[in-house]
């Protein structure tokens, strides 16, 4: 196991850096009741008392249900001022909106609560001067399993190098709230989603190619598609050069 104790200290002095070099105020952070979220809440918050958590519950039951009340046990857990932001009436505006323009399919719509959610941290990372904490783990960038331009955005992310299931082990190391700890990998994008459902591969099985370079060779088929499709994801911004 890794030595959670001294990567504490790293990560919380990265985070720290990060503030002091932006001149910014203070840190906010979607905090969705999931691992990664209380992972990198508990982090700013040792980095930075500054540190808002913000509940955006957006269209799914569970996200105004068990999310919200994972995300609050651990705010209360750890001392993380918590806030609230509703998006689920602006979803059902833009939609209407959207369609107007275009005939939105299942993707289109089911990307919309990421970026919605991104907006607003921003928004409130512009108005206090703060900077927005990502919360993206190392299988799940590695599978292209995030919204671009939405959980994808973000102006740090430290947690980023950490596989799902080191994610899992620091979180036992920090004890955080069992019911985040025990609770099924989701994204909340919609009532009954699951991470390992949606992808149809297990995160023990994406951690085992990452870390090992072996694995099933049926979980290795749906590993690489979903890495070779989602590379744009991983890229910076294409620009035209002369020449």
């Amino acid at each position: 196991m890794r030595d959670y104790a001294k990567e504490f200290e790293g990560r919380v002095a990265y985070i720290r850096a990060q503030v002091e070099s932006a001149h910014a105020s203070g840190i906010v952070f979607g905090n969705s009741g999931g691992k990664d979220s209380a992972l990198v809440g508990i982090l700013c918050k040792a980095a930075c008392e500054n540190t808002v958590g913000v509940l955006l519950p957006c269209g799914s039951k569970r996200s105004y249900g068990t999310d919200a009340e994972d995300g609050r046990a651990l705010a209360e857990a750890f001392g993380i001022e918590t806030r609230k932001v509703d998006l689920g009436a602006v979803r059902e505006q833009l939609i209407a909106a959207l369609g107007e323009a275009a005939a939105l399919n299942d993707m289109a719509l089911t990307n919309l609560a990421p970026r919605l959610r991104m907006t607003a941290l921003y928004a409130i990372a512009a108005a206090e001067n703060r900077l927005v904490a990502g919360t993206g783990n190392r299988s799940e960038i590695y599978m292209g399993y995030f919204t671009k331009w939405g959980d994808g955005a973000s102006d740090f992310d430290p947690i980023a190098d950490l596989t799902a299931g080191e994610v899992f082990e620091f979180l036992e190391y920090l004890r955080a709230p069992r019911r985040i700890i025990d609770k099924a990998p989701s994204a909340g994008l919609f009532d009954g989603q699951t991470d390992e459902q949606d992808m149809g591969v297990s995160y023990r099985a994406i951690d085992e190619w990452i870390l090992c370079g072996t694995g099933e060779e049926k979980d290795l088929a749906v590993i690489r598609r979903y890495h070779s499709r989602s590379e744009h994801k991983r890229r910076a911004i294409s620009t035209y050069k002369e020449g």
